[in-house]
């Protein structure tokens, strides 16, 4: 699968993708981005990316920094798939904590069995290892502030 990956062939969920950061021993930030690990990141938009652009799963995501291996956090922007054409419909798991903040439109946060409706301007904080899933609520989309914590 990792061979895959690397080729273009498929795409991999972050939660995967953490998963294999985590048998690696590097920060996420890692195996999405090629960047060299400085002390200093700045990243101005104009040359961020959108990665793994694929209504399979659910979002497409944005990394915003973080190159040091002394960093604890992930801070990425989910782009989460508009209702009609979003084909996620499976919670995710992985070892990181998560905090959220909605920066624009709605998502139903499923977390470990419930449902918990949010809009832009809400924040929530959980414990990745318990299955979650942004779910659209509409199509617009939705744009999460998401950022990984490592404990």
């Amino acid at each position: 699968m990792l061979s895959k990956i690397e080729n273009g062939q498929t795409s991999s969920a972050v939660a995967t993708l953490s998963k294999l950061s985590e048998a690696l021993d590097v920060p996420l930030s890692w195996v999405l981005d090629g960047h060299p690990e400085t002390d200093l990141v700045m990243l101005p938009k104009m040359e961020r990316t959108i990665s793994a652009d694929d209504e399979n799963m659910g979002y497409s995501f944005e990394l915003l920094a973080n190159r040091s291996r002394f960093s604890r956090i992930e801070p990425t922007i989910v782009h989460v798939t508009p209702k009609d054409f979003n084909q996620r419909h499976e919670p995710y798991t992985h070892s990181q904590d998560e905090f959220i903040y909605i920066v624009k439109g709605s998502i139903e946060l499923y977390y470990d069995g419930q449902n918990h409706y949010m809009e832009k301007g809400d924040t929530g904080y959980f414990k990745g290892v318990k299955p979650h899933l942004f779910i659209p609520v509409d199509n617009d989309g939705a744009k999460v502030l998401t950022v990984f914590i490592d404990e």
